[in-house]
């Protein structure tokens, strides 16, 4: 297996959304763009969702944990192997619960959740799926797509899926032994993360090495695209390998929701972005003596075209 070296210094990509309306649009188009491209992963600033908000959500779940989690989690067995020096590296050094919000929310089913939990979080995720759709707007345009391919890609017959990670990374003894999080993609869509703005932990692998994920400073997002994305836009955008390591001295929060398409929703990359196939090399050719000088993009247009019945091979 290579060895993945760790690499510090680079920053992560900030998509600042102020700067979409007025003269920087392009650019920050531009920006947001090439982070999905050759990072699948950055971080909004000037989102437009309420700090106080925010900090709400992050307290409660600060709160539920100290007084409903913790305890269990440091007698569960994942501590108890870590304490006699086991073998840890089938386990995550978490403690989490998963909360579903479209279609059909579970919270009333999770035990311990008081009220104000259930309706701060209620409120919190209506903001997370208005920013999910603008994100999933702007990247369909920067690959050339109908605004709302995606979400409609995604909806099925009940609409997208969302659900929220709620997870501590809680202080660990021994962190050389085991990892918070072992290295993944995620399966779904697009992952909004609010996450600590102390303890850090999170890195994502970009050309062999793992860059870290500073604490999100300002209630910035970090935002981080699932499988799903990179199948619709036929590789264009990556699912970025991602793991959180274990920490000595701090305990880490980690609030991450996913805009996931709907259990019944069928995938396939986006047939825009696709390139010709099943055609004749011959024909092929006959198009290409009449346009080689010419830009290659409508040249493969035609193929397509072609390919599917709909098209001829004039230029």
């Amino acid at each position: 297996m290579q060895i993945k070296r760790e690499r510090k210094e680079m920053e992560i990509p900030v998509i600042d959304f102020d700067e979409l309306d007025g003269k920087k649009r392009s650019n920050t188009m531009a920006q947001l763009h090439e982070a999905c491209e050759k990072w699948g992963c950055f971080q909004i600033k000037n989102h437009g969702i309420d700090e106080k908000l925010m900090e709400k959500v992050k307290h409660l779940v600060n709160t539920h944990y100290e007084e409903n989690l913790k305890q269990e989690f440091y007698e569960s067995q994942v501590a108890k192997r870590l304490e006699i020096k086991g073998h840890t590296s089938d386990v995550d050094w978490e403690s989490s619960f998963f909360i579903w919000h479209r279609p059909v929310s579970n919270m009333e089913q999770i035990e311990n959740l008081p009220k104000d939990f259930c309706s701060t979080m209620n409120e919190y995720i209506v903001h997370m799926i208005k920013l999910a759709e603008k994100l999933s707007g702007l990247m369909c345009e920067n690959l050339g797509l109908e605004r709302d391919h995606i979400k409609d890609a995604f909806s099925g017959t009940k609409g997208p899926s969302v659900g929220t990670k709620v997870a501590k990374y809680p202080k660990c003894p021994n962190p050389e032994l085991v990892k918070g999080l072992r290295e993944h993609t995620d399966a779904g869509g697009i992952i909004l993360l609010l996450q600590d703005d102390q303890v850090p932990g999170l890195q994502f692998l970009k050309d062999g090495e793992w860059i870290a994920v500073p604490p999100s400073k300002n209630n910035t997002i970090f935002v981080n695209t699932g499988d799903q994305v990179e199948i619709l836009s036929n590789g264009r955008y990556k699912s970025a390998l991602h793991r959180v390591m274990a920490e000595k001295n701090g305990s880490r929060l980690s609030i991450a929701t996913f805009y996931n398409p709907a259990g019944d929703a069928i995938i396939s990359p986006a047939p825009k972005l696709l390139y010709p196939n099943h055609f004749r090399f011959q024909d092929y050719l006959k198009l290409y003596v009449t346009t080689k000088f010419s830009d290659k993009g409508p040249r493969f247009e035609s193929m397509k075209q072609m390919a599917n019945g709909n098209g001829s091979l004039l230029p």
